[in-house]
């Protein structure tokens, strides 16, 4: 029988604790030296008790159901799919294949994956109708759950142009695939790339939903999940709250458009925090960061392998990053609570705190005419790069550590020679229509002048 031991002891009230706090301090100031502003300016307090469970929000969170993506660039088609096979063997439910090109044979791609089973994800380079509708007569075929993630808005905020479509434009075309290719959730949001670009919790949020709101009002049915692709950082109990929050505007939003479907989160570690320099400590980011979104409430998760940024896709990183997930759901047991946040003073009121300034900043780009308005007049550029400076003035000065880059590094560590790829800021001068938002790490200038002197 169910007996609560908490009733034998007398309750303690806020106000005692901080007076039990405020003389352990000795004269010094409380709120100086305990209380903190985050860049989203929420002052963190000491400590949370249930005077902060002031307003709870419902949110339906299954952690018992993550799953563990695997990402696949599609280059050569045979290696592909022997990697999926291989990935779907050591533990993988789910993939998620990024194509470049529409000539691509999506059906020999698709063919001996087990797709009653592993649930397909697509990030296409490119928008069309006649690719899309194949994949919709495997699914249907097939039983298949899958997921093509067209984002029109994220492509032109990302690169600075729409699509190349035969139709009029790209909307015209999401909402013809929206009606043809009825059994695929067709429309996702690019939300990482605001993080990614230097973006606060707040901002990412709000644009998320922004950016979400602009495919309610310009596709006409919209009958499967909206899939969000969301970055995570290593500020842990923030992004648990941060991918609460999302879900709760998200599902206010969406009955507004009489929208019943709950949004479908497919979380990946950022990419801002990471280093080349001492770039194991990565390995330990990602497994904070995979954490956060598995008890926020991820649907799946596409860890990012500690070497991405300077080498070549390998089996040892990809197995790796797979194997920091399967620890994890199979060892450490994450898997085995549905909604593993609820009543927790602290998460509870930061969802809260940040689901009503995310709500406030929606509301203003909402009255300025819209998110699809901002960013052609460049104004979500230009918030998120002001986010992105103060954050970059805190790491150059030391306040916001990055183990073995800028604090405590390794003077004898040297990457000079083991560089695949360019891990680095490379803009090409071309023609777009606006000018897009860029992602950067914030070790890049220092990891630069450190190569420099190799």
């Amino acid at each position: 029988m169910a007996k609560n031991l908490f009733d034998d002891f007398s309750p303690v009230s806020a106000k005692l604790w901080k007076q039990k706090i405020q003389f352990e301090l000795k004269g010094a100031d409380y709120n100086d030296t305990l209380i903190w502003n985050s860049p989203e300016d929420i002052k963190i307090k000491p400590f949370y008790d249930k005077e902060d469970f002031t307003k709870k929000n419902p949110v339906c969170t299954k952690a018992s159901q993550f799953k563990i993506c695997q990402n696949i660039f599609v280059f050569d088609i045979d290696k592909s799919i022997e990697k999926a096979l291989d990935s779907i063997n050591r533990g993988a439910e789910s993939i998620r294949f990024t194509i470049q090109d529409h000539t691509l044979d999506i059906a020999k791609l698709l063919e001996k994956l087990p797709l009653e089973e592993v649930a397909i994800y697509f990030h296409f380079n490119f928008i069309s109708i006649d690719f899309v509708k194949k994949i919709d007569a495997i699914a249907k075929e097939k039983n298949a759950t899958i997921y093509c993630n067209i984002d029109p808005i994220g492509q032109l905020a990302k690169d600075g142009n729409w699509f190349v479509t035969t139709e009029k434009n790209n909307f015209d075309t999401l909402n013809i695939l929206s009606k043809e290719a009825s059994s695929l959730s067709i429309i996702s949001i690019n939300s990482g790339l605001y993080q990614n670009a230097g973006a606060n919790v707040v901002q990412q949020i709000a644009y998320s939903l922004a950016h979400a709101n602009e495919y309610f009002n310009r596709i006409t049915e919209i009958n499967k999940p909206i899939v969000f692709h969301v970055s995570v950082g290593t500020n842990y109990f923030f992004e648990i709250a941060k991918l609460r929050a999302l879900r709760i505007l998200f599902n206010t939003i969406a009955q507004e458009y009489n929208h019943n479907l709950d949004c479908h989160l497919l979380v990946t570690p950022t990419k801002r925090n990471k280093t080349i320099y001492d770039y194991n400590v990565n390995m330990l980011r990602t497994t904070t960061e995979c954490m956060s979104a598995i008890l926020g409430g991820a649907d799946a998760v596409a860890n990012l392998p500690y070497d991405a940024l300077y080498h070549k896709d390998n089996e040892f990183g990809d197995r790796i990053a797979r194997n920091q997930l399967l620890i994890l759901k199979d060892e450490s047991y994450f898997d085995k609570v549905d909604n593993p946040a609820d009543g927790s003073y602290y998460i509870e009121s930061l969802t809260n705190q940040l689901a009503e300034k995310a709500l406030i900043l929606f509301k203003d780009i909402e009255s300025n005419g819209g998110f699809l308005k901002q960013l052609n007049e460049g104004v979500i550029k230009r918030k998120i790069q002001e986010s992105a400076d103060a954050e970059q003035a805190l790491f150059d000065s030391g306040k916001e550590p990055l183990l073995g880059t800028n604090r405590y590094p390794n003077k004898n560590d040297k990457m000079k020679h083991d560089l695949e790829l360019f891990p680095f800021v490379k803009i090409k001068p071309r023609k777009t229509l606006i000018t897009p938002i860029i992602e950067k790490r914030l070790a890049e200038k220092l990891e630069q002048e450190r190569l420099a002197e190799e």
